[in-house]
């Protein structure tokens, strides 16, 4: 019989600096805002006690994290680089619209800039930390702070439907002991939105 599988829910981080300026973020590393450590505090309302607490090493996941563990009283937050953020080259720190100027119809496109992070690499470093993530407490529940973007190619590449995440929003991804990973279901604990959720 097969063991039971490692449920990871995987949150977006709170508002940063750059997500209230429209900014793209990547890789980049701008703070939270107050409004994000308010949405951070306002998420444990909905949640329980996890049997562990991960979050990507850029600052705006890591003190969401770090927020919800001291609220909830479980921890300490485990940081792993491959929970960063896709690298988006040249578009970091741009608007939508001087990423449009620079490089008309990409976005409707969905298309990168040469020089950003390919897709099957933010791919193969996200599962490969899932599963890392997932021997350090085998069948149980462990909560991810990330990225959007990183929540977003996780789901696409298990055959998901595309669509935005707020802050605070995430899925159920459930890691298998064959090595597997399958997608659960969305929740969705944020209050506000932005106006790109790859910023």
């Amino acid at each position: 019989m097969a063991s039971p599988p490692t449920r990871l829910l995987v949150l977006r981080h709170g508002q940063s600096e750059w997500n209230a300026q429209g900014r793209w973020q990547g890789q980049a590393d701008p703070p939270l805002t107050h409004a994000g450590m308010r949405q951070a505090a306002a998420a444990t309302e909905q949640l329980g006690v996890f049997d562990g607490i991960w979050a990507s090493t850029l600052q705006r996941a890591a003190l969401t994290a770090h927020i919800i563990a001291e609220l909830l009283g479980f921890g300490p937050v485990q940081l792993d680089l491959r929970l960063q953020e896709a690298h988006y080259g040249a578009w970091q720190g741009l608007t939508m619209r001087e990423v449009e100027a620079g490089w008309p119809g990409h976005l409707a496109q969905h298309r990168r800039p040469d020089d950003a992070e390919p897709i099957d690499e933010v791919i193969d470093r996200v599962s490969s930390c899932m599963h890392h993530i997932a021997a350090s407490a085998p069948g149980g529940e462990i909560l991810v702070v990330t990225h959007a973007g990183v929540i977003r190619s996780m789901r696409r590449s298990l055959g998901a439907t595309d669509h935005r995440f707020g802050n605070l929003d995430g899925c159920w991804f459930h890691v298998h002991s064959d090595r597997g990973i399958s997608l659960g279901d969305d929740v969705a604990l944020g209050t506000a939105t932005t106006t790109s959720d790859t910023l």
